[in-house]
């Protein structure tokens, strides 16, 4: 069974609107999980593949990073992982005739979603300079181009070397040696965009950016807060331990702008009261914050902890946790004394009794864990807002014991595994200095760009070669005009590729796409068939190994491409052969484990059936390796964000049928859209304030210091129940509106969450494919 590409884009001419869900999975999830894959692969590669997914001897989903259970069932997959296998595992192929058929004009105006329903890239392509074709191109030949143009090069430091959290940690590994042996550290990857800021608190507060908890804590743990997050559609096997913490007793509270169905409700789609009992209720608390108030919410429960302490001294904070482990707390307590409920309210737009609700639970609960995602990474306060989510925990000793501690929950699947294997702007001098010695050369150790610097390098002529493995990065950046118009400078972009996206169609003046193996797939080399890893996002590492045969035999793995890419740029300088790590994979693993710390003898490691957990100091044994050695209690000063009248908070989010920029399908079932996308969620009192009604079809304007509006026009205006003064949009779409220079103090991640914008009645037909944007 081969699926057909769509020739023509889609319209929203025809969407639907109609009443958002208040539960997500049981069987709309198996149903919408099951036709996609029976239709585009067929039963008995759907079975083969679904059945093998996220299991020991199968293949890592290649979606979000959610961490697996000790004993699995026999389906241990979500809805949307389904339709990522799907997506990467189809059948269809991009035909040669392709390639003449589409100028790359002609694909400018397409949507990321026809684009990648145009099937699987089988063979590497080129666009020479002053072509506006790609053309199909030998290995040997693609090689060449990019080595001579690196080799080419003034400075490395015209080179960038970009990645998706699609990468495997050897791929990842290889990539990094591959970019400071040519003598750059411009890594930039989608770290920078999602969780930055996490990695910017949590290194100074605890010594190190990762969760610090393990996946059974979630079983047992008295409550579980989960801020800025939307587990239904992003994360949906969490459903799953939430509610098995729930049978165990704890309590959770959701903290949101939008009542997300995954929050309110869930029926286990592997169970029988799934399909015919009612949904169980998740929340226990719906706080509906205003889109950026929730430090000021955090620093409200966190002065009633301190109030509560003083009404009954002794017996309400940690304090052997706290004499023994901490730092700051004088000062922090002496400054939360000082919180002004007014710009508490004003900030947070929550009831005195909910934020006292939540306080109350907090204070009865022996163990926390807090969780949290790009509603609070992506604020221009996100790494103050961190900062407090981690001196709440601190209060009450909720950090290094069982049941409690800080869960950020990473959104793509390994991207926590290419930070750990040195794929960041400014690694550790340790790291580099553990790589120079393992390799025998001196690492460049000026930081280099992150991808919002990046961009700006672009825009301003400074880089002349970017190379993307995996990932869309003009997709998935702020400021989509900007970005498009510095790749165009470049003078050769290089995309390492499944299908097709918008990374492929804007390009240097010179552009090559390399087709690369996905993770279902057998990887076969010299040696035989190769495993790679994965870390997920409790820091558990594990192997994949793909189920079905290649899509093509062009299409190479991650690992052989930067392998032909760095022989053909570097030789064999330092003495380093290349093409051998591609051969055989150990050799890559024996590398990693001089290098990278927690992963000694890691081929032996990764070869037990479960894998194994990298060390974890605040987890383990309450260590800290911080400045001070020890846990960082930290005074941040609170800044409401700012929203003139008439103006609204807009927020960017994926639809359900989405993961990142990649479209699975046109509809959104849990907030009621169906066959379309050109939609703003606003609030119905804030509609009529505005004077705009429900369906109207408006232009958003974005407004930021004094530069010029940007314009996304032609969109929907739909009536939802977020909270007040806030708005909401699907991204890529929506990234047009988000500013460069909107950034997080101090990690630089993009202020997705907080654009300032304004609705005008519009009169430009809604969502005629891609946006019409200014």
């Amino acid at each position: 069974m081969t699926p057909k590409a769509p020739r023509e884009d889609f319209s929203d001419e025809d969407m639907k609107i109609t009443e958002p869900k208040d539960y997500a999975a049981g069987l709309g999830g198996v149903v919408h999980s099951m036709e996609p894959a029976l239709t585009q692969m067929g039963p008995a590669r759907t079975a083969k593949l679904l059945l093998k997914m996220n299991h020991k001897d199968g293949f890592d989903c290649m979606s979000c990073a959610w961490p697996d259970p000790d004993r699995r069932k026999p389906a241990e997959f979500c809805e949307n992982g389904a339709k990522a296998v799907t997506w990467e595992a189809t059948p269809l192929k991009i035909p040669r005739s392709f390639w003449e058929e589409h100028s790359l004009t002609s694909l400018e105006d397409k949507t990321e979603y026809w684009l990648g329903m145009q099937g699987r890239i089988t063979e590497p392509v080129y666009k020479p300079k002053g072509s506006d074709h790609y053309a199909p191109i030998s290995w040997d030949r693609a090689f060449d181009i990019v080595g001579t143009h690196l080799r080419e090069l003034e400075s490395a430091d015209e080179a960038a070397f970009y990645t998706s959290g699609r990468a495997s940690n050897e791929a990842a590994f290889l990539y990094q040696l591959f970019a400071r042996v040519l003598g750059t550290n411009n890594l930039p990857d989608c770290s920078n965009m999602c969780h930055e800021s996490t990695g910017t608190a949590m290194v100074e507060t605890v010594g190190i950016g990762k969760s610090t908890i393990a996946y059974n804590d979630f079983g047992k743990s008295d409550l579980i807060i989960i801020m800025g997050q939307n587990p239904g559609t992003n994360h949906p096997r969490m459903l799953t331990a939430l509610q098995e913490a729930k049978e165990n007793g704890a309590k959770i509270v959701a903290i949101n702008p939008l009542p997300e169905a995954g929050l309110m409700g869930y029926k286990d789609p592997q169970s029988v009261k799934g399909y015919l009992g009612k949904a169980i209720k998740l929340a226990d608390q719906f706080i509906q914050v205003r889109s950026g108030g929730d430090m000021a919410l955090l620093q409200a429960v966190s002065k009633r902890v301190l109030e509560a302490e003083d009404r009954a001294p002794g017996t309400v904070l940690d304090h052997e946790f706290i004499a023994a482990h901490c730092d700051g707390f004088e000062a922090f307590a002496e400054h939360i004394a000082q919180l002004d409920e007014r710009e508490v309210e004003q900030a947070a737009a929550v009831p005195v009794a909910e934020i006292d609700e939540l306080a109350d639970r907090y204070l009865t609960s022996d163990r926390v864990i807090i969780c949290w995602a790009m509603g609070i990474t992506q604020h221009r306060k996100a790494v103050d807002t961190i900062r407090e989510i981690m001196n709440l925990l601190f209060l009450r000793g909720n950090i290094g014991k069982p049941g409690a501690g800080a869960s950020p929950i990473r959104g793509h699947s390994n991207v926590q595994g290419d930070r750990t294997m040195g794929v960041w702007e400014k690694m550790p001098e340790s790291f580099m200095d553990a790589l120079g010695a393992e390799f025998g050369f001196e690492p460049p150790r000026k930081h280099g760009y992150d991808a919002v610097d990046g961009i700006r390098a672009l825009a301003e002529g400074k880089l002349k070669v970017w190379v993307g493995l995996g990932g869309n990065l003009l997709g998935a950046i702020s400021d989509t005009n900007l970005a498009e118009a510095g790749m165009r400078g470049t003078q050769l972009s290089v995309q390492l590729s499944t299908k097709l996206n918008r990374s492929h169609v804007i390009t240097g003046e010179e552009a090559l796409i390399l087709p690369v193996l996905g993770r279902t797939e057998i990887d076969v080399q010299a040696s035989g068939p190769q495993y790679v890893t994965v870390e997920d996002t409790v820091c558990a590492v594990h192997a994949s190994h793909g189920q079905i045969p290649p899509i093509s035999p062009d299409a190479r793995s991650e690992v052989a491409v930067i392998a032909g890419m760095a022989h053909a740029a570097l030789g064999d300088r330092y003495g380093i052969d290349w093409l051998s790590f591609a051969e055989n994979y150990d050799r890559i693993r024996d590398r990693i484990a001089r290098v990278v710390p927690g992963c000694e003898d890691y081929n032996a490691k990764t070869r037990r059936r479960d894998g194994f957990v990298l060390p974890n100091g605040p987890r383990d044994s309450r260590t800290f390796h911080t400045e001070t050695g020890k846990a960082r209690i930290t005074v941040n000063e609170l800044e409401p964000v700012e929203c003139p009248p008439g103006r609204l908070i807009l927020q960017t989010l994926r639809s359900h049928d989405q993961f990142n920029t990649t479209i699975y399908s046109l509809n959104d079932r849990y907030r009621g859209i169906k066959k379309g996308r050109s939609v703003i969620f606003v609030n119905p009192e804030d509609l009529a304030e505005l004077g705009i009604e429900d369906g109207q079809i408006v232009d958003i304007f974005s407004e930021w210091q004094d530069e010029p509006d940007r314009v996304l026009r032609g969109f929907r205006a739909v009536s939802y129940p977020t909270a007040r003064g806030c708005a909401a949009a699907y991204f890529p779409e929506a990234n047009v509106l988000v500013p460069l220079d909107s950034a997080a103090l101090e990690s630089n991640t993009p202020v997705s969450k907080a654009v300032i914008v304004r609705l005008e009645p519009s009169t430009t037909p809604v969502g005629v494919g891609r946006p019409a944007v200014v």
